[in-house]
């Protein structure tokens, strides 16, 4: 039996001289980044050798999606998930922000009515707006320290224009895996009304919790399927953003025509590094996945054991992705991200979710990075308050 690579997510790598926007937002400042979703790691040996072996060659014309790659996804979401697709199902995109704009575009009139639960990813609540759509927001439910939907409030807030339902799974910034009784749920009130849901899923490779297991919403049922839209990218999971490669899985022949046109003219093709970092991504970096998910719960622990010490703030249990939803409603901050600025540590302002009261703190880094942010943020709220 080969024995498995051992990868360092240690080792501070220096992005200040890359143009990071994680990085540039705080130049000059003694503030650790910890805001927008992208990882401090270097990606995957041999995704890097990929692209050196693609850099090589010299050309970077107009590329198509390599066969292989089709086939990889294929092979990949029959392993994981035991969904069996077809080719034709897949669109490309240069990401995952364009894939639920176009979804807008494509489901729908102007005028119509697009629906999602909040606190969520920001760009949902932009992309309806972006091509005459209304926004329906509906708050999730919390209970006991755990985020879930609330069936009664969106049946409620449907109407007869809804053709759309975004949804964030796994959820993002709250970090829930939903179940399958969850999904099955929102799915038969989506088809009782006629309404397409868009599934954005990219961080369906960063599951935490061993107990929970990603459900694509279009495996419920070849019904459902034919209801779906679904996004995914190896992006996050093998931290490739800034190659921007994304696709696109819609089994209905005609919803996927009306997706294309939807797409025309103002969707550029993926590049061709994005496609060989992909390709790499799916096929060769499995080890290199199981080790980065092991080092991330070893940082989720290490927020949430933090978090459990500092008075008047509280987080949920994070069953997936990297980003930690921090409720800081009951620390008396007017400001609590220009607090935590002001400490030496940049989150993410839970307003820009529609989370009022809330930040996003980003543990993709290494752990001493970590530490000495928590630390700054454990100095700045034990403080008293002025």
């Amino acid at each position: 039996m080969k024995a498995k690579e051992s990868f360092d997510f240690d080792t501070p790598v220096d992005r200040r001289s890359t143009s990071s926007a994680k990085w540039v937002k705080y130049q000059g400042k003694d503030i650790i980044p910890l805001w927008v979703a992208d990882m401090d790691f270097r990606s995957p040996p041999a995704i890097l050798q990929a692209l050196h072996k693609r850099i090589d060659h010299g050309v970077f014309g107009y590329t198509l999606p390599p066969a292989e790659l089709n086939d990889a996804v294929i092979s990949m979401l029959e392993a994981d998930y035991g969904w069996k697709i077809k080719s034709k199902w897949l669109e490309w995109l240069p990401g995952l922000v364009t894939g639920f704009n176009a979804a807008c575009r494509a489901v729908g009139n102007d005028g119509d009515d697009v629906i999602t639960a909040v606190p969520v990813y920001h760009p949902f609540l932009s992309a309806p707006g972006n091509f005459g759509r209304n926004l329906i927001r509906v708050p999730l439910a919390e209970e006991r320290n755990r985020w879930h939907f609330d069936f009664n409030r969106i049946e409620d807030a449907i109407t007869p224009q809804t053709r759309l339902f975004m949804l964030c799974n796994p959820h993002n910034p709250i970090g829930r895996v939903f179940t399958r009784d969850e999904l099955t749920t929102l799915a038969e009130i989506c088809d009782k009304h006629g309404i397409v849901i868009c599934s954005d899923e990219i961080h369906c490779g960063l599951i935490l919790d061993p107990e929970k297991h990603h459900i694509p919403t279009a495996t419920l049922s070849p019904a459902i399927a034919e209801r779906s839209i679904t996004l995914m990218s190896p992006s996050k999971t093998f931290n490739t953003p800034g190659l921007c490669c994304a696709f696109a899985i819609i089994p209905n022949e005609e919803l996927r025509r009306r997706y294309i046109r939807a797409m025309a003219g103002i969707v550029p093709m993926v590049n061709a590094l994005g496609y060989v970092a992909a390709l790499a991504a799916i096929r060769d970096c499995s080890d290199w996945q199981d080790a980065l998910l092991e080092y991330l719960r070893g940082n989720r622990d290490l927020v949430a054991q933090t978090v459990s010490q500092i008075p008047h703030i509280s987080m949920a249990p994070l069953e997936a992705t990297y980003l930690a939803w921090i409720d800081m409603r009951a620390a008396g901050l007017k400001n609590p991200i220009k607090t935590l600025e002001e400490a030496g540590i940049g989150l993410q302002d839970g307003a820009d979710f529609d989370g009022p009261g809330f930040v996003r703190l980003n543990f993709g880094c290494p752990r001493a990075t970590l530490e000495k942010a928590l630390q700054r943020m454990t100095i700045a709220l034990e403080r008293p308050k002025v």
